[in-house]
């Protein structure tokens, strides 16, 4: 916990220092930036902790949209202030447009509104995957399977953006829908207060989902309400048939997977859904035919994509092990900022075959 607050407030004074001797203006001028990055600083942590439930919704919903996206612009003013501060050792004369500069207030202004104009329209943009999934059991007809994961409904992402999100999925036609888990982002009460569970049932499909960690943070008894007032089929170490639902990690007690698939039935094609890309040796020992997880987000902005791609088998994709594939979703939503650089936001439209027709 020391080093979670470490981090940030090494890297706030690293930047505010940055901004207070770049910009060309008076003391009192560089203090308010100062005060202001500060502020936003305090709204992150505000807006990760339960405190942000006891706010008007208003002002919560901005401190959480602030807060958030502030940790991510203070991640690339960190990155353009390292480089600079290495190329001046570097003995590249870019020392005075970094003092009291006019060209390089107006420099890193427009680099920032360009990179972050872009994450922000990146985001938006929904990328549709097309996955074609084939296999020797016998299937009366080719499925068409929507795959999606970190949906991240909350403060940032509102019933608005829900509902185009609906739209996308009902504009496929499909046969069912799969959610890898964190549907919720922090808390239920944005939720409620514009009753998303509404929304969800605009769905056209059975919607089938497992439970991510956010759930567990958001409360997962009151999850379970959400998800049945919204018409979705929970699987939390459960089985619908040839789908198997893997509650988080998060719960240290949860279920082995090979005992799970004891109850697919035989000859049926195997699907499973578990949040967290850990240990993915599990389904293909157990024997499943397709795994879908989430969680990674891909890093949500790069270069934090290299780290998940560091820390997981599969961060991102496509995956194979033996027989059984994988396919590991950035997420249709996101957590905090909406920016997406470097990654993307997605949804899976995968069609079932069998060879055997």
């Amino acid at each position: 916990m020391l080093l979670f607050l470490l981090i940030p407030l090494l890297a706030q004074a690293y930047v505010t220092w940055h901004l207070c001797a770049l910009l060309p203006v008076p003391l009192w001028c560089k203090v308010a930036v100062g005060v202001l990055a500060a502020m936003a600083l305090c709204m992150l942590f505000v807006a990760i902790s339960p405190a942000l439930d006891r706010w008007p919704m208003p002002v919560a919903t901005v401190v959480y949209h602030v807060g958030t996206a502030w940790l991510i612009i203070m991640l690339y003013l960190f990155m353009l202030f390292m480089a600079a501060d290495a190329l001046r050792l570097c003995r590249v004369p870019i020392a005075t447009y970094m003092r009291d500069s006019w060209e390089g207030t107006v420099a890193v202004v427009a680099v920032m509104t360009v990179v972050f104009a872009y994450g922000y329209i990146h985001y938006r943009h929904k990328e549709r995957v097309p996955l074609e999934l084939t296999t020797s059991k016998p299937l009366p007809r080719d499925l068409c399977i929507v795959m999606t994961s970190d949906w991240h409904l909350g403060y940032h992402n509102r019933r608005g953006e829900l509902s185009r999100w609906v739209d996308l999925i009902n504009a496929e036609r499909p046969d069912m829908v799969l959610v890898a888990g964190d549907i919720i982002d922090r808390s239920q009460r944005p939720l409620r207060h514009e009753d998303m569970a509404a929304e969800l049932r605009r769905i056209e499909a059975p919607v089938y989902a497992c439970l991510g960690n956010h759930e567990y943070i958001a409360g997962e008894p009151s999850a379970e309400l959400f998800y049945a007032d919204a018409g979705i089929t929970l699987l939390r170490d459960s089985v619908a048939v040839a789908l198997v639902g893997r509650d988080d990690r998060s719960n240290p007690v949860r279920l082995p997977l090979r005992s799970l698939m004891e109850s697919v039935p035989e000859g049926c094609y195997s699907i499973v859904l578990d949040h967290q890309p850990y240990h993915l040796e599990e389904a293909e020992q157990a024997g499943a035919d397709f795994e879908l997880a989430g969680h990674t987000h891909h890093g949500q902005v790069w270069p934090v994509s290299w780290i998940t791609d560091a820390i997981y088998e599969c961060a991102f994709g496509e995956y194979r092990r033996g027989r059984t594939r994988y396919y590991v979703s950035s997420g249709l939503g996101i957590w905090g900022g909406k920016f997406r650089i470097g990654t993307r936001s997605e949804y899976v439209v995968a069609t079932l075959r069998s060879r055997t027709r």
